[in-house]
């Protein structure tokens, strides 16, 4: 299963006190393939950074970078499917799911849900539930 996680997911997953922890566990154990780009990893690495502390952006980045299921795409087309009245910021995810084939893109965001609406390019959402659910079944 290859995935697009939006950055919120990250935030509220990292810490092992989170009921979400399995989506950073699986990521770390390989039971699953991320698709990043490097406008989302900057994303990443920015909040993380302004949710917990530099050193733990750093080492996430750095993991990321290491981990061999974790696949870094250059979205050549914008697709521009996220409404600039909305976020516009966000097309750097769907832009990044279509040029990577993944699965799902993961995301607690609204902004997205215009997503279900388009028949193409097909970008399927999962909710945190829906995909910590579908990974507890790995």
């Amino acid at each position: 299963m290859t995935v697009v996680i939006d950055c919120n997911i990250f935030v509220m997953c990292l810490t092992s006190r989170s009921p979400y922890h399995i989506i950073y566990k699986h990521l770390v154990n390989g039971k699953y393939d991320l698709v990043v780009s490097e406008e989302i990893l900057f994303e990443y690495e920015e909040v993380i950074q302004q949710k917990y502390s530099i050193s733990t952006a750093n080492a996430l980045v750095a993991l990321l970078k290491e981990l061999p299921n974790v696949h870094f795409h250059v979205a050549y087309y914008k697709w521009l499917l996220i409404d600039a009245d909305a976020d516009a910021d966000d097309n750097k995810y769907s832009d990044c799911a279509i040029a990577g084939k993944a699965n799902y893109l993961v995301t607690e965001d609204r902004h997205f849900d215009v997503l279900k609406r388009i028949g193409f390019p097909k970008v399927a959402t999962l909710s945190i539930d829906e995909f910590a659910a579908l990974l507890e079944k790995i």
